[in-house]
């Protein structure tokens, strides 16, 4: 918690204006919606507008999936069109059926249903490999003996142009007849592959003969051992989206650079209806995040994460579990829009989409994470007494609940100083506080152990104050949260920091894992909570008043993960934007 008064503790977190109404759908400023409703005015593909969302099913899908995933299908929802789910299953190794699964989980949760079952880039394999079959015959694809690291090497650089393979003019029919003994079985990995007869001088890398095929003698989760070659990434990409229908194929903006070479293998086949058309848009970056699955999947397997689906990874599955809402991500996606120039978000600004959603619709609970004793000496002995409280003081229609207020109760211990500076208006010796829909209280003593650490609190309430404010008319400056001790709910609580501490991990080449931060969880056991926080269903998520939005999980005692704190920093980053 920080700040010394109450009002920076607000039960209701003020977002000042910071978070926009999302704009509407179709923003002319958007250069990806904005080409397909010039195609559409063009007649391009009968008018037709058809997306489609290629993940790979090898690993959990992270925010940066959701602006695309919003985008895809969010552009066939507005302009009456449809967004197929198609795996990229093209690479055996590390792909399952659980990554699959939970994709289409996901995706769901996000808010969104494909057109139609899931397809699969392995529905097409023998499409594919028919067409490949075609290019070798037609002179424009040819087998290369060399091995992975020649073939790398010989592509040049880009001030150096390639050098042709020693087998790059190797006739036809001899193409076709290892092609086809590649795909029995004959050779090892690594033995030959499959190339596009393009140009090896092109100042495109891509264009300087693609692989088009590798061996690979591996299980595939849907094939099994059908296939000992598998097709590139390039090579499946857009004959997959000519096969669906697709009419606009929407990459992110590091694929600019394979266009060219998506245009020329389209343009090179017997197609079975319109060639659909590549179009880039920049990728979600956000700051102190790595979407890089690779660096992810680091974490996971060295321990320093729990899991996909920890709070602190930027999965949606971790997202979900720390109490994101799905409406507040598609807000975020939205806003954020599509452009064609990289660029990195505030972390900030998703989650003030976050707090906006959960203080509009969140309930209000007490719940005391670090207690300190408070005895309320003149409180009559075993007197129980039920105050009303709001469920969300945003919501009328929410109503109100009732507490329990006794004479032994739990306050946040940094709610009290003994030795307080100035502006510290909280519990101090001889002070007077509000209890939040409780009674004034005032501390006259203190007990500590030996060391001299305070561990209870000897106080007196004011009977008269029951409505919040004193007969008399006197004032305090400070309003603080309570449980009552015979009544609290013991609850585990779990706080996060970033969980990167650079801004930017990564930047300039580095490392993004070197920015680790094994500091970025705290778990409190002993927290304390109001009763009614007994039989919160799991992912729940409420406000612990004054100190942020929390989502319940499972386990005995109940788990609580803080989703973000009430304090708006996005709305502290626009006004130091602002300042000259």
């Amino acid at each position: 918690m920080s700040g010394t008064g109450s009002s920076d503790r607000s039960s209701t977190a003020v977002s000042g204006g910071a978070v926009p109404d999302p704009p509407t759908a179709g923003r002319t400023a958007d250069p990806i919606r904005g080409q397909i409703r010039r195609d559409r005015a063009a007649g391009a593909f009968g008018g037709r507008v058809q997306t489609r969302f290629p993940p790979e099913p090898n690993g959990y899908l992270h925010i940066g999936h959701a602006k695309a995933i919003c985008l895809n299908f969010g552009i066939a929802a507005e302009l009456g069109g449809a967004c197929k789910l198609r795996f990229d299953d093209t690479n055996p190794a590390g792909e399952t059926e659980e990554y699959a699964r939970s994709i289409e989980s996901d995706i769901a949760w996000l808010g969104f249903e494909p057109d139609g079952p899931a397809v699969y880039a392995s529905d097409y394999f023998e499409q594919l490999y028919r067409w490949a079959e075609h290019l070798v015959k037609a002179g424009l694809a040819y087998v290369d003996d060399q091995d992975a690291a020649a073939v790398s090497e010989s592509r040049g650089g880009f001030t150096a142009s390639g050098t042709d393979s020693p087998w790059r003019d190797r006739p036809p029919a001899e193409s076709l007849d290892l092609l086809r003994r590649m795909r029995a079985g004959e050779f090892a990995d690594g033995a030959r592959v499959l190339r596009a007869k393009i140009d090896m001088s092109h100042e495109n890398m891509q264009m300087r003969d693609p692989v088009m095929y590798r061996i690979r003698h591996a299980s595939h989760f849907r094939t099994g051992e059908d296939w000992c070659i598998y097709p590139t990434y390039d090579w499946a990409h857009g004959q997959s989206d000519a096969v669906e229908g697709v009419t606009h194929s929407l990459c992110s903006l590091e694929f600019d650079s394979h266009r060219p070479l998506y245009d020329w293998f389209l343009d090179h086949l017997p197609l079975p209806g319109h060639q659909p058309r590549q179009t880039e848009f920049a990728r979600l970056n956000l700051t102190h995040t790595v979407t890089s699955k690779r660096a992810l999947a680091v974490l996971v397997d060295e321990g320093k994460v729990d899991g996909w689906d920890d709070p602190r990874m930027p999965t949606l599955r971790g997202l979900r579990r720390r109490g994101y809402p799905p409406e507040a991500i598609r807000a975020f996606c939205d806003h954020i829009g599509v452009d064609r120039v990289e660029g990195v978000h505030e972390i900030e600004l998703l989650e003030a989409f976050g707090r906006d959603h959960h203080n509009r619709r969140a309930l209000r609970r007490m719940a005391v994470l670090r207690p300190l004793e408070v005895v309320i000496e003149n409180w009559p002995a075993g007197r129980v007494e039920w105050r009303e409280a709001p469920n969300n003081p945003e919501d009328d229609s929410a109503g109100t609940r009732k507490v329990p207020f006794t004479g032994r109760l739990w306050i946040e211990r940094d709610d009290f100083m003994a030795d307080p500076p100035a502006k510290f208006y909280r519990l101090a010796p001889g002070r007077e506080v509000r209890l939040r829909a409780g009674y004034f209280l005032r501390c006259h003593d203190t007990i500590t152990d030996s060391d001299g650490t305070v561990t209870g609190l000897r106080c007196r309430y004011d009977p008269e104050t029951g409505a919040g404010r004193a007969p008399d008319g006197r004032k305090v400056k400070a309003t603080i949260h309570w449980v009552s001790a015979e009544h609290a709910v013991d609850a585990r609580v779990a706080l996060y920091d970033r969980l990167f501490t650079d801004p930017v991990p990564g930047a300039d080449g580095a490392d993004p894992l070197a920015s680790y931060n094994p500091g970025s969880r705290e778990v409190l056991a002993g927290c304390k909570l109001e009763p009614g926080l007994a039989d919160t269903p799991p992912g729940t998520v409420v406000q612990f008043e004054r100190l942020g939005y929390f989502a319940r999980d499972g386990g005995e005692p109940p788990l609580f993960h803080r989703t973000m704190g009430l304090r708006d920093r996005w709305a502290n980053i626009l006004k130091r934007q602002e300042q000259p």
